[in-house]
């Protein structure tokens, strides 16, 4: 039996899971149909109407939930180790695990199939800084109101104030990704620039979250 030398190895090792990857991708490509699929936004301005700064920020939050809610969001805060996947939010295949900082364990990173960019041809999403939240930001399985809690957390967002959570979900890239996802996935509901006026207002209204 002929061995292969451990560098050949390796790259035949991440061009199967490669493989594999855009397999599974290409045969669950296909946007929900489920009832009330949500594709839109109100505009954080409709919520002025409401005068009571509490009930303002919960009813601006529950908008906002519509992104947090939606796949393209919850795929990247699983409940578990294991990231999820599709509209349907099925166990990612080949089968990857958070590893220590988010990018993958070793031999398994991230980057082994996620590139800088979408790769349409297979149907492999793409950021250049491609990765899962961190545990702390498991969303999956949670509801609005203890999402809330937890983004506003500083112990658990990163360090994160308001100004700084208001920047991130506005203008990060990754979290702007959920808006152009490729591949005929559903994006999220609205629009980046939609999400982080919301999120603005829910920060000026005091940052109050639903019951």
């Amino acid at each position: 039996m002929t061995l292969l030398p451990k560098s050949v190895a390796r790259l035949l090792g991440a061009a199967l899971l490669s493989l594999a990857f855009a397999g599974s991708a290409f045969a669950q490509l296909a946007p929900s149909t489920a009832p009330g699929n949500v594709t839109t936004l109100k505009p954080a301005s409709e919520f002025d109407r409401i005068e009571n700064k509490q009930e303002r920020a919960a009813a601006l939050f529950i908008e906002a939930g519509k992104v947090i809610n939606s796949p393209r969001c919850q795929n990247c805060h699983p409940g578990g180790e294991r990231p999820t996947q599709t509209d349907a939010m099925t166990p990612h295949q080949p089968w990857v695990i958070r590893g220590a900082d988010g990018f993958g364990a070793p031999g398994m990173r991230c980057a082994t199939c996620h590139q800088a960019a979408n790769f349409e041809s297979s149907g492999v999403p793409g950021h250049a800084k491609w990765h899962l939240a961190p545990a702390s930001m498991a969303w999956q399985g949670k509801s609005l109101a203890q999402i809330c809690e937890q983004i506003k957390d500083k112990s658990r967002n990163d360090n994160m104030d308001l100004a700084a959570l208001v920047k991130h979900m506005s203008e990060d890239t990754l979290v702007g990704w959920a808006w152009k996802p490729g591949a005929n996935r559903t994006p999220a509901p609205g629009t980046q620039t939609q999400f982080g006026a919301l999120i603005r207002a829910w920060a000026e209204a005091g940052a109050y979250c639903p019951k």
